[in-house]
């Protein structure tokens, strides 16, 4: 796919945005409001880091069938799959490595201290609310892993009297998905409560060679198939003075076949768990207190099946991730804020492998500001974090924009960020090498942006260096001496053209390989340098038409740039139709050429798909 005219293409229009759009609807809310980017609430339109924000109404109308499929082909981010459905999904944001992106559930840090990822593709959709995500590094205020960027999942919260909704569908691959929830809120407290559940047959996720020690090292041909169950409870209430409680369980647990080995597995159990509260207090017009505590639970036990001898099992890992902050938001005057605040973490590790330490904490400082002065707009933001294994280490960010008039306005940021080395990379045995220290980043960000009534566009530019990179030496010994230079540039835009909804997303990053040695300036594996998708929906009456083009130019499989995989380009469609008020049918036709292609070497990707679902939503 040749991503690169179709941006200089688009670039070249955005121009002619503003007279296309002239006499159309509003299609973009300027006044929607986020909090991911500053841990405060602020304008879509004024954060100077670049945000994107997925709504319920944006998932629905999308159809996709799990969390990748929604996230893939957005600005700055890049997918890798093992295998179609349910199988292990990493994201990449803005060409940095798959744990340098930080992931919270209502505010509760989500992912495995062992592994140091998070399992998208257990996160069900059907709970999910809202979305955030922040490009580029956010550790000034959230500490280790937002190096590349922060996704914030937010789940339902519900309004109004006390309303049920329900869905069912099937599909290829004899998918069967089934969800129901009820939920209601008012002036004194609100409530909700969501269970969902699917399963798929799936594919042959992937066609390896042990033979040839390649891919999964197993030749399985069969179908490899996935169950979800996930539950969501979450409620708040008014305490009177001034003072709210609310509290948020999200639990999914899946169950998971792959193409393995004795000695790696063949089927898995896995379980995804945060919950957390938070208690506000408004002590006066002008302070805001906010304390919050939450646990992460990751869990996931391995095992290995085959006709000749019973199920056994390999591994098991759980880790428990506790959390606490302590947040004072300080109003100085008109349209600008100070926010200063702890944060404390403990990371745990129970396991059928015997790690030499199972336990550590973190305990981070910080301080944000942001306001205007005039046409100006300053973000700045600072943190120092004392962890019990690799001592301290200090982030800032600093963050300026300017008002042009006419919507258009110039951004422009630099950023430091950095990660802690996971337990495995720490103290696995025989690999972990625990004298590892954090992997750090140095970033700039310049963007250009206009917003109007029925249209946007932004283009963000950037560099991004990363140093201490962890990996592997000659004899497979963890060490750190990786370097990377990454620049990119990301172009949004969106219209409401003659009551068609059009939103177009593309991205080109240039990671390279900075270390010396014979991969020096070679493409970091796994990226693809160019990527991109469109969106195209219109409603006529109670039907719905929409289309995506999701396309990704051609990546490398290994360090050496030796094995090639190529670019791909995928049209699905999708048509909705509400026969009553509160019912609605959706179907979905996805990869309708049927394209075959791999984003990691020897794991196959489904080809043509469909999926049909009935929701019931009576309107509030």
């Amino acid at each position: 796919m040749h991503v690169r005219p179709l941006f200089l293409a688009i670039a070249a229009a955005l121009p002619l945005l503003p007279h296309a759009a002239h006499a159309v609807t509003a299609a973009v809310d300027l006044d929607e409001v986020v909090v991911t980017g500053t841990r405060t609430p602020i304008r879509l339109v004024d954060s100077i880091a670049p945000v994107q924000v997925i709504n319920r109404d944006d998932i629905e109308r999308s159809q996709a069938s799990s969390l990748p499929d929604l996230l893939r082909g957005r600005a700055g981010i890049d997918l890798v799959n093992q295998g179609g459905p349910g199988k292990l999904t990493t994201i990449s944001m803005r060409g940095t490595e798959s744990d340098h992106v930080l992931v919270l559930v209502d505010g509760v840090r989500m992912g495995t201290a062992t592994a140091g990822l998070v399992m998208f593709q257990d996160l069900p959709l059907e709970q999910i609310d809202r979305i955030e995500i922040v490009r580029g590094p956010r550790s000034s205020l959230y500490g280790s892993e937002a190096l590349g960027g922060v996704i914030q999942i937010f789940t339902r919260r519900d309004q109004g009297a006390a309303t049920p909704r329900f869905s069912a569908g099937f599909g290829s691959h004899n998918l069967r998905q089934a969800s129901a929830g009820i939920g209601a809120g008012g002036e004194r407290g609100w409530y909700g409560v969501d269970v969902a559940w699917q399963r798929t047959d799936g594919i042959d996720a992937c066609r390896g060679s042990a033979t040839l020690f390649a891919g999964c090292f197993a030749d399985e041909p069969d179908r490899d198939g996935y169950r979800n169950r996930s539950l969501n409870l979450r409620g708040g209430i008014d305490l009177g003075r001034d003072l709210a409680l609310e509290a948020s369980l999200l639990r999914a647990a899946s169950e998971n076949e792959y193409d393995g080995t004795v000695f790696g597995g063949n089927e898995s159990e896995n379980l995804q768990q945060a919950m957390g509260s938070k208690l506000t207090w408004t002590v006066s017009p002008r302070l805001l207190l906010t304390a919050q505590a939450g646990r992460s639970y990751d869990r996931s036990d391995n095992y290995f099946v085959d006709d000749a001898t019973p199920r056994r099992l390999l591994s098991e890992f759980d880790t428990r991730r506790d959390t606490a902050s302590l947040q004072a938001d300080v109003d100085l005057a008109a349209g600008r804020m100070l926010s200063v605040g702890v944060d404390w973490q403990d990371d745990r590790v129970d396991s059928t492998t015997d790690y030499d330490v199972a336990t550590r904490d973190n305990l981070g400082v910080f301080a944000g500001f942001h306001g205007t002065f005039g046409t100006h707009r300053l973000q700045a933001s600072v943190r120092h974090d004392d962890n019990q294994q690799y001592g301290t280490h200090t982030t800032g960010s600093l963050g300026w924009g300017l008002a042009l008039g006419h919507g258009l306005r110039l951004t422009a940021g630099y950023a430091t960020g950095f990660r802690a080395p996971s337990f495995n990379e720490l103290y696995f045995p025989i690999s972990g090498n625990p004298a590892l220290g954090p992997e750090t980043s140095k970033s700039l960000n310049a963007g250009i942006a206009q917003a109007g009534d029925g249209w946007h566009w932004a283009l963000d530019a950037y560099q991004n260096e990363v140093d201490d990179l962890i990996g592997y030496d000659s004899g497979f010994n963890l060490i750190q001496a990786d370097t990377a230079r990454i620049r990119g540039a990301e172009l949004t835009a969106g219209v409401d053209l003659a009551g068609w909804d059009v939103g177009v997303q593309l991205s080109h990053v240039d990671p390279r390989n900075r270390s010396e040695g014979p991969n020096r300036d070679n493409l970091l594996t796994r990226r693809a340098r160019n990527s991109g998708r469109v969106d195209v929906d219109r409603e006529f009456g109670a039907f719905r038409l929409g289309a995506t083009l999701n396309g990704a130019g051609h990546r490398y499989d290994d360090a050496a740039n030796r094995v090639r995989l190529g670019g791909f380009a995928t049209t699905d469609l999708r048509v909705e139709y509400a026969f009553a008020p509160a019912w609605r049918v959706q179907a979905r036709l996805a990869n309708v050429f049927d394209r075959r292609y791999e984003t990691i070497r020897w794991y196959n990707q489904p080809g043509r798909e469909f999926v049909v679902t009935l929701r019931y939503a009576p309107v509030r």
